[in-house]
């Protein structure tokens, strides 16, 4: 029993690690001794093989990850494909449209703007390369600044940002929200924008 529960302590800091882990942090994580770690890594593979289980562990030099068999590869890929053709949230399309006109800017001016923590949705929109990271400010905490991408430019149909419409307030009957993506001057370009965040 005391061994079925080290392994499944070694599965679960795997699992929420996420990337790979030395050997050293993954023992003292699960309070074990190093040299016990292959046998357990071992272990759970042979639980794994036996299953059969979509999962195994791949040791990297000194290092373990939890990942996936490549023969899932195709299931996997239609379902991130999936997640990313579904259409921006309300709070992704307010983010990014208070970057497109004040970039670069911090998390923490998005938030100011918005009224809410918008860590998730500016995350997701890095995640989708609508925006990317333009540095760091020269203040206290040193924050990052993101600016929209030319992936934002192709999905909006802009060819810069000189393009973007006026602001509601100087013109009323134009905004980044009635911009549609399926113009984009690109035909290439999937019929997608991201994630709902």
């Amino acid at each position: 029993m005391q061994l079925k529960n080290k392994i499944a302590e070694v599965e679960a800091v795997l699992f929420a690690y996420g990337e790979p882990i030395p050997a050293p942090r993954l023992a003292e994580a699960c309070g074990l001794e190093e040299e016990l770690i292959p046998k357990l890594i071992a272990l759970l593979n042979d639980r794994y093989e036996a299953g059969p289980s979509a999962l195994h562990v791949l040791q990297l030099e000194n290092c373990y990850q939890l990942c996936t068999r490549p023969a899932f590869a195709e299931p996997i890929k239609k379902a991130i494909e999936t997640k990313r053709t579904a259409p921006l949230s309300n709070a992704a399309m307010e983010a990014l449209t208070i970057v497109a006109y004040n970039q670069p800017v911090t998390k923490s001016f998005v938030e100011n703007v918005r009224g809410i923590d918008s860590s998730s949705v500016i995350n997701n929109l890095v995640e989708k390369d609508l925006l990317e990271e333009a540095g760091r400010l020269d203040v206290p905490g040193k924050p990052i600044a993101y600016r929209t991408t030319s992936r934002f430019l192709r999905c909006f149909g802009l060819r810069s940002l000189e393009d973007l419409p006026p602001l509601p307030g100087k013109d009323p009957q134009t905004s980044l929200m009635d911009l549609d993506p399926e113009n984009a001057p690109d035909p290439d370009m999937p019929e997608e924008l991201l994630t709902e965040v």
